[in-house]
């Protein structure tokens, strides 16, 4: 028998690891015809993604992300997890703009990003967008994500009440989002302390037409997670649901030791039920492609499967189209990624209890996988959905870059050897040019022409003349400051000798050879000259003074 002190010294029993229970639905809604909302949620990941970019690429965009990030769902990080949700969430917006490179029609395809990552006793939160998530703890109900939207920016500054948010024209004009809009995305993240008991709930803005009060409610009073979440969507669809709606509701919570698949949404995949999945998906693929090769896959409930026109789905090889047997697949088979990707995919959500719905739980189902051509069809699914393959990824980031490593450095060099050659062109031509100018209170003549380039004088002076500035008529000054431009050096000495004999740049007719200015009587007998000039004209000869021209008189 233990004495007392024994039995008082006896260490308190070790914390039990924490997870999620949870539950999750997805609904396209009363008014759209597929659903572009997806998400994940599992024992310690939950995602939440509200794809956007039409009829194209919003169900692609969301589904790639979540697949993306289903390998997250565990807590065995080495390192820690500080910066694994963040770096994640920039893989897959990297993957979706690898995914419009390869297809322009899904140019413009963005999702929202709202997502939890429990970690031993911390949980990790990263958002981007307007799907929210609510922490209900110690009875304290609060929306802990902050909408990236026009009208929250307008209410932050204090130029839109919170309830005028509702009804104002850009209230889904996103600021932030992650796709095919920005290499680098601004993140919300965040490191929250939890506590067994306390509730999340995230969703996409689908749910906003049910009024907070009443999802608050909800939360709070509605025990079983299942019922809670089918009564929120419910309610959207009572309210008209003109968007797609999603709602994921966890409850962090001990981990028992019998706790091992009671949260499971998902039987295990046998290796039976593998092949059975594929041989029929490529059947569907290739009934599919006789009739339309490019079109998108939807489901009859109006959910769009993720890959949209020419993306390659898983499938898409398989089979004859008269119905015969398929032949074993090759290395050379240009869809054997795909068909990776699916079964891996599939590998990777029988492994653990999860709830996956939407568009990713469609492309999941059948087999249409968002995947990136020319990658080499032995890494496809490693490195976009599972990121397993550390050495083909490694492989991939020193090939993939080769072809175009040159490219970039030629171009650079090419425009920068163009911009010095014109620059130098151009000042070569501008010392061609010559004008007149002031200098010194003198009349000058100049070299180049009369602007600076930044800090560069464009002229020079190539000589001073004598010629005061003060010796000019007002006019003549006025000129001479705004500078005269010459075609050559003549032309500008012969501005300056106009200048030194008549004060003005314009040059001054001469007495012809024959010294008469005007016409003569006796030269011009049908002339009607007046008398005075016809007597005078007999008087002159080549020896006579020329009459003083105008610009002579202006001295």
């Amino acid at each position: 028998m233990a004495s007392p002190e024994t039995s008082e010294n006896k260490e308190a029993p070790a914390e039990r690891p924490l997870i999620m229970r949870y539950a999750a639905r997805s609904d396209v809604g009363r008014i759209r015809s597929k659903n572009d909302d997806s998400a994940y949620v599992g024992r310690h990941l939950a995602v939440v993604a509200d794809g956007m970019g039409g009829h194209a690429g919003g169900d692609v965009a969301s589904a790639s992300t979540v697949l993306d990030m289903i390998h997250l769902d565990h807590s065995d990080y080495d390192d820690g997890a500080d910066t694994v949700l963040a770096d994640e969430i920039q893989t897959a917006n990297s993957l979706l703009s690898e995914l419009v490179h390869l297809n322009p029609k899904l140019s413009g395809m963005g999702t929202t990003v709202t997502a939890l990552l429990l970690e031993g006793r911390r949980l990790h939160f990263a958002h981007i967008g307007d799907s929210r998530a609510y922490r209900l703890r110690n009875k304290v109900f609060e929306q802990i994500s902050i909408d990236h939207t026009f009208v929250q920016r307008l209410i932050d500054e204090g130029r839109l009440r919170p309830e005028e948010a509702e009804t104002h024209p850009h209230k889904n004009v996103l600021m932030r989002v992650l796709g095919d809009v920005d290499a680098s995305p601004e993140l919300d993240l965040d490191v929250l302390d939890v506590e067994p008991g306390e509730r999340w709930l995230l969703c996409s803005d689908g749910l906003n037409y049910v009024a907070g009060h009443v999802v608050e409610r909800m939360v709070r009073e509605t025990k079983d997670l299942r019922e809670c979440v089918e009564l929120l969507v419910d309610l959207t669809l009572e309210a008209g649901a003109p968007d797609n709606v999603t709602v994921v509701l966890l409850e962090i919570v001990e981990q028992n030791d019998d706790d091992d698949v009671s949260t499971a949404a998902v039987e295990l995949v046998t290796p039976t039920a593998l092949a059975a999945a594929d041989a029929l998906a490529a059947q569907a693929a290739a009934a599919t492609k006789k009739v339309a090769p490019t079109a998108v896959t939807e489901t009859p409930g109006g959910g769009a499967g993720a890959a949209a026109a020419d993306v390659p789905a898983e499938g898409s090889a398989g089979g004859s189209s008269n119905g015969s047997a398929a032949e074993p697949a090759t290395t050379t088979d240009p869809h054997l990624g795909e068909h990776l990707s699916a079964a891996v995919l599939r590998e990777e959500l029988a492994s653990r209890p999860h709830e996956l719905v939407g568009a990713a739980a469609t492309a999941a189902e059948t087999g249409s996988i968002p995947t990136v051509a020319g990658r080499s069809v032995a890494r496809r699914a490693a490195t976009v959905l599972t990121h397993k393959a550390e050495n083909d990824r490694e492989d991939i980031a020193e090939t993939a870059p080769r072809r175009n490593r040159w490219l970039m450095p030629v171009i650079a060099a090419i425009l920068g050897v163009g911009v010095v050659a014109g620059l130098w062109l151009g000042y070569a031509w501008t010392q061609t040019r010559y004008y007149v100018g002031e200098s010194e209170q003198k009349v000058a003549i100049f070299n180049g022409i009369s602007q600076r380039l930044g800090p560069i004088q464009l002229s020079r002076v190539e000589t001073v003349t004598e010629i005061r500035m003060d010796s000019l008529t007002e006019f003549s000054q006025q000129s001479v400051r705004q500078t005269v431009p010459a075609r050559d050096l003549a032309d500008a000495q012969r501005i300056v000798k106009n200048l030194r004999d008549t004060g003005t740049v314009q040059e001054c007719p001469t007495p012809s050879a024959s010294g008469t200015a005007k016409p003569t009587a006796a030269a011009t007998p049908t002339a009607a000259i007046p008398s005075t000039a016809a007597i005078a004209s007999p008087t002159a000869s080549p020896t006579s003074t020329p009459v003083p021209a105008p610009c002579e008189a202006a001295k």
